[in-house]
């Protein structure tokens, strides 16, 4: 019996309407444009209506992924939903969804690892598809971040926006989804979090940062090790958009240059578990991959969480 392989065969992604500069930002806290870019490499983000919740955005760049895929919500076997913000603590934001797309009976789950949640539903419909039975599914990171920010602290309101990304996976009979590899270690905890019974995220910047810059680049040859490459066998980097220097830092530890990193951060700033498959859908929308590259995700985010996908793009 041959293996089963999984294979991304659609992307969609959806980013709300009004745009938050950092000039606007400077009108709310002591700040600049030029003090959060030379930072963050952030210029605008984008940030959610009033009346607007964290299934809108899902449900706008899932159907997008439908419609590239040609495809039903009939035709989906299993959803999975990766949020930090749902939009109540049940049903989950996966149901909620799968009832706006109108499938019936299909398993739908949330999974919540904050900004590497993506990688973590990815690596979970992966193994679904592996494993037979499931033959489409569809992933979507979706955030409100906006709502859990402290828009009076300057050190963490810059960085977040809101958004949704969403891939398809099908069964296949050559790997597209080559590896995953997920980890995480609740011993820092406190360094990044929404503390217990408030609605506010806190956030040690230099300490995430300097955990972030590390982890990220052994999880870099974490992969090529568990793939017998070299860095020079990655075509692409597809990095978590949370700050223009981590994203820099991993892509030295690869020894790719800047035109092969798919950067969004600039205009989407750090958008947590839908800032991995936004930035896919971006630059698979501009052309920039090409049948047979591999693609190299990451991300890293609070829990603390961190993980990697490799991809042969098809």
């Amino acid at each position: 019996m041959k293996p089963i392989y999984s294979r991304i065969i659609a992307t969609g992604g959806y980013l709300p309407e009004r745009v938050l500069s950092n000039h606007d930002l400077a009108q709310m806290v002591e700040t600049s444009d030029a003090w959060i870019f030379a930072r963050t490499g952030i210029r605008t983000r984008r940030i959610v209506a009033a009346d607007e919740k964290t299934v809108d955005l899902a449900e706008a760049a899932a159907r997008q992924a439908l419609a590239d895929a040609g495809l039903g919500a009939e035709d989906l076997d299993l959803i999975v939903v990766a949020t930090t913000t749902p939009d109540q603590i049940f049903p989950s934001t996966a149901c909620l969804l799968q009832a706006r797309l109108g499938n019936h009976g299909a398993p739908a789950f949330d999974i919540q690892a904050v900004c590497t949640g993506f990688i973590y539903a990815l690596a979970t419909a992966d193994r679904f598809i592996r494993c037979g039975g499931t033959r489409r599914a569809l992933v979507v990171g979706a955030e409100s971040m906006s709502r859990i920010i402290d828009w009076t602290d300057r050190g963490t309101c810059i960085l977040f926006g809101d958004g949704a990304g969403a891939v398809i996976l099908g069964a296949s009979d050559e790997p597209g989804v080559i590896s995953t590899h997920i980890h995480a270690d609740g011993a820092y905890a406190d360094q990044l979090q929404v503390p217990d019974g408030e609605t506010r995220m806190t956030m040690q910047g230099n300490a995430v940062f300097r955990m972030a810059v590390r982890t990220l680049g052994e999880m870099v040859q974490e992969t090529l090790a568990a793939n017998a490459l070299d860095s020079a066998d990655i075509d692409w980097l597809v990095p978590h958009q949370a700050n223009i220097r981590i994203i820099q830092a991993t892509a030295d530890k690869l020894g790719l240059s800047m035109e092969r990193v798919v950067t969004t951060v600039q205009h989407h700033g750090n958008t947590s578990a839908a800032s991995v498959p936004l930035a896919l859908d971006d630059a698979a929308r501009r052309g920039c991959f090409q049948p047979g590259q591999r693609l190299l995700l990451e991300a890293f985010g609070g829990g603390f969480t961190w993980g990697s996908a490799l991809l042969r793009w098809s």
